[in-house]
This record gives C-alpha cells, sequence and structure tokens, in this order.
C-alpha cells in the first residue's frame, strides 16, 4: 500500500539523503513501516542533531487543552536492530513556545516492538494547543543498549554521596544547602 506524503511536506522525498552522517559517526540501517496516510518518515533536520522529528499523522486536528495529554500517533512503525532503543524526547520548542511536553519521558521503543510509535502529550501551558497532521511533535533518538546482571548482595561499596537522593545537594551554586 502507498500513501502519498504530507502535502505541507511534500518536498521531502521517500528516501532522502538526510543530512549524511559526519565521517566520525556511524550510521544505522532501520526500515520504517508506514503505518498511515500522511505519516513522514523522521529525519535529522542539522548535520550534527542526535534526535530526528517525529510528526503527528492525524486524521484531523487535534486540540489539546490546558492539563489535558494525548496519545498522537506517528503513522510509523520501526524495526530496530537488538543492542538499540529508540528514545522519544520532547521538542525544546514546542516546551518553550506552547508548555507541550510528553508524559513519559525520554518514552522507550524497544528492539522487538513493532507496533505504531505513539507520543503521550501533555499541555503544561495556559491556552488551548492544535496539533496538525504533520507538525513535528517529539525527536526520536536511537542509543545503544546494554543489558545488566543483576545479583543480590549483603553490601554495597561505599561512596562519597551514599544514600543521598533528592535535592542532597542543594540549589544554591555553592551546593549543601
Amino acid at each position: 500500500m502507498s500513501f502519498p506524503l504530507n502535502p505541507r511536506l511534500s518536498a521531502i522525498p521517500e528516501r532522502p539523503s538526510q543530512m549524511e552522517s559526519p565521517e566520525n559517526m556511524d550510521s544505522l540501517l532501520i526500515p520504517v513501516k508506514r503505518l498511515r496516510a500522511g505519516a513522514i518518515l523522521p529525519l535529522y533536520m542539522t548535520e550534527h542533531a542526535a534526535g530526528m522529528d517525529l510528526h503527528a499523522a492525524l486524521e484531523e486536528t487535534l486540540i489539546l487543552s490546558p492539563g489535558k495529554r494525548s496519545l498522537v500517533p506517528s503513522g510509523i512503525a520501526l524495526a530496530i536492530p537488538p543492542g538499540f532503543e529508540g528514545q522519544v524526547r520532547p521538542r525544546s520548542g514546542l516546551a518553550l513556545k506552547k508548555g507541550v511536553a510528553l508524559v513519559n519521558s525520554p518514552g522507550t521503543i524497544d528492539a522487538d516492538y513493532r507496533g505504531e510509535i505513539g507520543v503521550i502529550l501533555i499541555n503544561h501551558g495556559s491556552e488551548a494547543v492544535e496539533i496538525h497532521s504533520g507538525d513535528r511533535i517529539a525527536q526520536l533518538v536511537i542509543a545503544p543498549v546494554m543489558r545488566a546482571d543483576l545479583v543480590w548482595s549483603e553490601e554495597l561499596d561505599e561512596t562519597l554521596r551514599n544514600g543521598g537522593g533528592f535535592g542532597h545537594t542543594g540549589v544554591e551554586s555553592g551546593g549543601g544547602r
């Protein structure tokens, strides 16, 4: 099944050369399946960007009222290879300009997940926000994963921090207050 690209972004080719990976960066080929009409292939927007933009794939405009959250479909599924994960992260401009953030951040896309990528947006702002199909709503970062082997232990090694938790270093530049 073939879907046309979102008309708002019709200049983006199906398999763009994207920003070619700089010589000192590795590249990883990840198959992407289009699940909805208007779905847009995530792209790196600058040469050294860590994240690719994820786009909304909506049938109609979503009105996100203040304090409300919604699962926004991307219209794509990924085949991330074993040893890697996808991290869904907020877009700083959306947060600053409109107060829109991700509820669970970063969201994790496991290598064995093949369903549609959804982004849970929340409006922390004071005004309703319109989300249109094709809008850039989050970033996707592909990262290596290391599995840990956990074992029970009666003792843990001591550190300078030890059990110091939430706020233990203070908020002042001198710390400790």
